[in-house]
């Protein structure tokens, strides 16, 4: 009689793997991504809390993502902030924070692929007007969710109606 080997793939949520790079950025001397992980996890464990639950709890990947979208787009804004302001110093160093909170994010698609997605939207919902841009930015929104940058959804909408 042969054997067969089951193996297991046990795929890690994006919580646990943030827990282990904490301890490589501890271990690599890491300074930057060490403050980034340290950020997202007490961010974690924020989040488990308002939620309701313990604050050793894991987070589910969806809501980890919100998380770390959230904490890009704040990168983001301040990056813009510091750079109105002059300071390049600051802009730097949100800039390094950014791109190692972009490797955690799903890659976002480009603003040809959303056009894509707008035009047959529009074309679906029969929007002709700029009225209805509200309707539309909504129906592409939800269909985008996670996988294209707000702004650009806005940007490509406009850009159909002008």
């Amino acid at each position: 009689m042969e054997s067969v080997s089951i193996q297991c793939i046990h795929m890690t949520t994006l919580h646990t793997q943030l827990r282990e790079e904490l301890k490589v950025s501890l271990k690599a001397k890491d300074a930057i991504r060490l403050l980034v992980v340290r950020g997202l996890l007490t961010a974690f464990t924020n989040e488990l809390v308002s939620s309701g639950n313990k604050p050793d709890g894991e987070l589910s990947d969806v809501d980890a993502l919100n998380v770390i979208t959230r904490a890009a787009k704040q990168r983001k804004d301040s990056i813009e902030q510091f750079r109105a302001g002059g300071r390049e110093d600051l802009v730097k160093k949100e800039e390094a924070e950014l791109v190692i909170l972009e490797k955690y994010l799903p890659t976002m698609m480009g603003k040809d692929e959303i056009k894509k997605i707008a035009l047959a939207k529009k074309e679906e919902f029969s929007i002709t007007e700029r009225t209805k841009i509200g309707i539309l930015m909504g129906a592409v929104m939800k269909d985008l969710r996670g996988k294209a940058d707000g702004a650009d959804v806005k940007e490509v909408i406009d850009s159909l109606f002008t």
